[in-house]
C-alpha cells in the first residue's frame, strides 16, 4: 500500500479504514470478534490509518478499535473525534454539540482509555460548536498536544473560514468531510483552501454510503436502524433517478477490469496526492475489493470521461436530513 502525507508530517496509508459501520449507523452492531479480525486483516493488507469516534456507539467503536489495534499500536495511526454533547460516563447523548475546552479535554482522557493508548494520533472536532469560539477549541487541542495526549488536530464538516481561524491557533493536519462522485461540493471552496494551507483531506462516505458500489437500487431495503432510511438522497425515487451516475461508474469499471467501488475510490485518489479516503465495511471481501482501488490507474482520458459524464447529471435528494445538515459547519 502506498503512503500519503496528511498536513506536514502525518504519514498514513493511501486508503484508511472507516470503522463506524462496525458499531453503528448502518444497522445493528457487527460481531465484535469478527470486527477485531477484520481490523487486523486490514493492517495485514497495508492499512495503517483507522478512523473512529466517541459518538460511534457511543463508545463501543473506540473500545473495539482500541482492542483490535493494541498489539500493533506503534505501527498504526488512530483518528478519533470529540464535539457532540455526550456524557463521558454514561454515553447518554444530548441534543447538540459540546466543544467547551474542559469537555474536549475530558473526552480526550476517556478516549485514551478506550483506545488503550497514551496518545491520540489525530483528534478531530466532529462538528463545529456554534456556542464555542473555534479559537478556544483549537487552543484546548493545542494544550493536549503540548501535554503529549494528542499528536495532530483535525476538523470535520467545517466551513473554510472556520478552518482558517482554527489553523491560525493550532495548525490543522486534516479535514474530514463527505466527498465522492456522489457529493462534490468540497471542490468549490474547501479543496483549494486546504491546498493553500497545506492541510490533508480525509473523505468520509467515499463510496456514497454504498451507492457507488452498484449494489444498491430503488428496491433495496435497509435495516430499520440504518441511517440511510432518513436520507433524502436514498429515497427510492432518488435512488432510481441517480442510477445514471452508477451506470457511468460501472461502464468505466468494465473497461478497466475493476469494480465500481474501485473506480470510485481510484477517482478520489487521483484528485489530489493529499487525499486519503476512509471507506468502511464489515466484510473481508469488501475490504479486499476496496483496497484494490489503490492499484487501479485512471488515465487523464478516464478522468475526463468521468467528469464530463458526471457533470451532465443532476443528482436528486439532499445528502443528509435537514436537521443534521444544520449541525454541520457548512
Amino acid at each position: 500500500m502506498q503512503k500519503r502525507i496528511l498536513g506536514q508530517n502525518l504519514e498514513v496509508s493511501a486508503l484508511g479504514l472507516g470503522c463506524m459501520s462496525m458499531s453503528s449507523g448502518y444497522g445493528p452492531p457487527a460481531d465484535k470478534g469478527e470486527m477485531i479480525q477484520l481490523i487486523r486483516a486490514a493492517y495485514d493488507l497495508g492499512v495503517t490509518h483507522f478512523d473512529t469516534a466517541e459518538a460511534y456507539g457511543p463508545f463501543a467503536n473506540e473500545e473495539l478499535v482500541g482492542e483490535a489495534l493494541k498489539p500493533i499500536r506503534d505501527k498504526v495511526t488512530i483518528a478519533t473525534k470529540f464535539g457532540f454533547d455526550i456524557d463521558i460516563e454514561t454515553g447518554k447523548r444530548g441534543p447538540g454539540t459540546n466543544s467547551r475546552p474542559e469537555h474536549v479535554k475530558a473526552v480526550a482522557e476517556a478516549s485514551l482509555k478506550r483506545l488503550r493508548t497514551e496518545s491520540i494520533d489525530l483528534f478531530y472536532q466532529h462538528r463545529v460548536d456554534p456556542d464555542v469560539p473555534i479559537e478556544d477549541v483549537a487552543g484546548a487541542v493545542k494544550e493536549l498536544i503540548a501535554d503529549g495526549k494528542v499528536k495532530h488536530f483535525g476538523m470535520s464538516e467545517a466551513a473554510v473560514q472556520t478552518i482558517r481561524r482554527a489553523h491560525a491557533v493550532q495548525p490543522v493536519t486534516a479535514v474530514q468531510s463527505e466527498y465522492s462522485l456522489f457529493y462534490r461540493a468540497p471542490e468549490d471552496e474547501l479543496l483549494p483552501a486546504l491546498e493553500e494551507l497545506g492541510i490533508g483531506f480525509v473523505p468520509f462516505s467515499p463510496l456514497g454510503a454504498g451507492f457507488l458500489t452498484g449494489k444498491i437500487d430503488e428496491n433495496t431495503k435497509f435495516d430499520p436502524t440504518d441511517f440511510r432510511n432518513i436520507v433524502p438522497r436514498f429515497s427510492p425515487e432518488a435512488r432510481k433517478a441517480n442510477m445514471a451516475l452508477v451506470d457511468l461508474v460501472k461502464a468505466v469499471a468494465e473497461r478497466k477490469g475493476a469494480t465500481p467501488a474501485q473506480v470510485a475510490l481510484a477517482w478520489l485518489l487521483a484528485q489530489k496526492p493529499w487525499i486519503v479516503p476512509i471507506p468502511g465495511t464489515t466484510k473481508l471481501h469488501r475490504l479486499e475489493e476496496n483496497l484494490g482501488a489503490a492499484k487501479v490507474e485512471l488515465t487523464e482520458d478516464d478522468l475526463k470521461h468521468i467528469d464530463e459524464g458526471a457533470s451532465s447529471l443532476k443528482l436528486e435528494g439532499a445528502r443528509l436530513p435537514e436537521a443534521v445538515l444544520k449541525m454541520t459547519g457548512l
